[in-house]
């Protein structure tokens, strides 16, 4: 069967966010040319720059893609659990873990802040896992588990938290020793909005 222009489309830019990613993952955003992604990825370069305007276009589907997929891995652990609170605990762990891949660690965590600019990446942090911070309050609340505040606000300074330990756990020396250390934490700081 013939491939529509959609399908071919849809695999060209399936080929340049997948090794781009990789290089990226591997180098940095800063280390790896153009070419050298459109090579990886079999295409031309003006290819990438239908599909995605330029480098740093591309660098933005690939970072899009991961928190995505972080997404549907924390939503997962929490939709697992026997109830909201160990379910918060359970996706921000799995979320923290996520935090020690190298991919997560050099693309979403340390590039993607110097390469999209504070106000996009903060964009993107927002879409990916406000809208879920939000729900899961809004049930815990609703079950009577939390203190009745402004879940909104709530749930926007819990991700602030969340994503400054996971720019720690970027940062440091020993990142597993500060992914336990921001746990305990983060999991104490939780476990105070709970009605006593």
């Amino acid at each position: 069967m013939r491939r529509t222009q959609q399908d071919r489309s849809a695999g060209t830019k399936a080929a340049l966010v997948g090794a781009a990613r990789e290089l990226f993952a591997a180098r940095g955003y800063q280390a790896v040319p153009a070419d050298e992604i459109t090579r990886a990825a079999g295409v031309t370069r003006g290819a990438l720059y239908h599909h995605y305007g330029d480098k740093q276009g591309l660098f933005r589907a690939v970072v899009e893609e991961i928190e995505r997929e972080l997404t549907e891995e924390v939503e997962v652990a929490f939709d697992g659990a026997a109830d909201p609170l160990s379910g918060m605990l359970q996706a921000l762990g799995v979320f923290l873990d996520a935090c020690l891949r190298e991919e997560v660690r050099r693309i979403s965590l340390t590039d993607a802040p110097a390469v999209l600019g504070w106000e996009v990446w903060r964009e993107i942090e927002a879409e990916y896992g406000l809208g879920l911070l939000v729900t899961v309050l809004e049930q815990a609340r609703a079950d009577g588990l939390i203190v009745d505040q402004p879940v909104r606000a709530l749930a926007q300074l819990v991700l602030s938290a969340v994503m400054e330990a996971a720019r720690m756990i970027a940062a440091a020396d020993d990142p597993a020793l500060t992914r336990e250390e921001v746990q305990r934490v983060l999991g104490g700081w939780l476990g105070s909005l709970l009605r006593t």
